[in-house]
């Protein structure tokens, strides 16, 4: 199934309120007392629950932990999948035909009525949006393994239910800078002044990371860095001005920006988009965005900005600043 975060599907049902697992008017069948079973009570890779009939006296909803994977990250979650049995009777002396009290799944307890046992049960199995809110954007899978059993331990029937979840968060595409995690970024270029040589330059990396919304598998990103300083650039492509306004040449500072992806370093031409492609096979970091609750994979696509060295004699002294905007677009096609 496919769904975006920004409507989550109403949940999903395994089985249906009150399907009918069996049934047959003769009690000596053992159909009042099936239950489930998981493999494990102690690993949620196929389901964690009781391996064995429990017998309680319990009226409650099932909490089942299964395991899922994100595949393109490796990401493990666990989540609940919720359900309970409702026994049906034979006949109409204690109840209409259905008991009142909702069983956990693995018991095989059912109220006592003399002269109309137990003698079908019926299961709910569900996962509730509020658990599926818990997977971020990505490809997910999961298999749960239940087997049914009677009333002596023997195994009935086998219940596996595969997962194949592709989740979608668009409304939370993102660039992502860590080093200004809240704040629209301030960077300062780390000009330096050469006493010796007389020049002003410097280097300033600026770590930044992209988060598409699906987990880091779209077919390219498409990214944009223009100078949004309100004058012409210099040659290099963006500038830096002096804070008189100014625009004569010795009130600007030209600087150029690469950005380093899948190993390789390429020049950013002002305005100009760069499709970054083998995304779906790029390095992963795990960051918490802003406004988001759970950690997300984004891709990392450093930044360097670099103002090549020039004589102090031929600037003008005082603060310089200039602004930039960082575009990411996403392919047409989506899942």
């Amino acid at each position: 199934m496919n769904f975006d975060r920004s409507l989550l599907p109403g949940g999903i049902r395994l089985l249906a309120e009150r399907t009918l697992l069996a049934y047959d008017g003769d009690p000596a069948q053992g159909f009042g007392q099936l239950h489930f079973t998981c493999n494990s009570s102690q690993n949620p890779a196929t389901g964690q629950c009781p391996t064995a009939d429990t017998g309680e006296n319990g009226s409650y909803v099932s909490r089942i932990q299964l395991q899922f994977t994100e595949l393109r990250s490796g990401m493990v979650t666990s989540l609940a999948v919720e359900g309970y049995l409702e026994r049906a009777d034979s006949g109409l002396v204690c109840h209409n035909y259905w008991q009142f009290d909702r069983r956990p799944l693995w018991t095989s307890y059912s109220t006592p009525c003399p002269r109309t046992p137990a003698s079908g049960t019926a299961a709910s199995l569900f996962i509730s949006d509020a658990e599926l809110s818990r997977l971020v954007a990505g490809r997910w899978v999961g298999r749960l393994e239940l087997t049914l059993r009677s009333s002596a331990a023997s195994r009935v029937a086998s219940f596996d239910f595969n997962f194949q979840i592709t989740i979608t968060d668009y409304d939370a595409v993102s660039i992502y800078f860590p080093e200004f995690p809240q704040t629209t970024p301030n960077v300062d270029l780390n000009l330096s002044y050469d006493p010796l040589a007389q020049t002003v330059g410097g280097r300033k990396p600026l770590d930044m990371c992209l988060y598409d919304g699906l987990g880091s598998q779209s077919e390219y990103l498409g990214l944009t860095v223009t100078d949004t300083s309100g004058r012409p650039p210099g040659p290099l492509g963006y500038s830096l001005w002096h804070d008189d306004g100014g625009s004569s040449d010795d009130q600007r500072l030209d600087y150029m920006i690469e950005l380093e992806h899948a190993g390789v370093r390429r020049r950013m031409a002002n305005g100009v988009e760069e499709q970054l492609r083998g995304i779906d096979t790029a390095k992963l970091r795990l960051v918490l965005l802003p406004g988001m609750t759970q950690p997300v994979f984004c891709v990392p696509t450093p930044l360097l900005l670099t103002t090549p060295r020039v004589p102090i004699t031929e600037q003008r002294a005082g603060g310089y600043e200039g602004q930039l905007k960082v575009e990411l677009r996403l392919p047409t096609t989506r899942p």
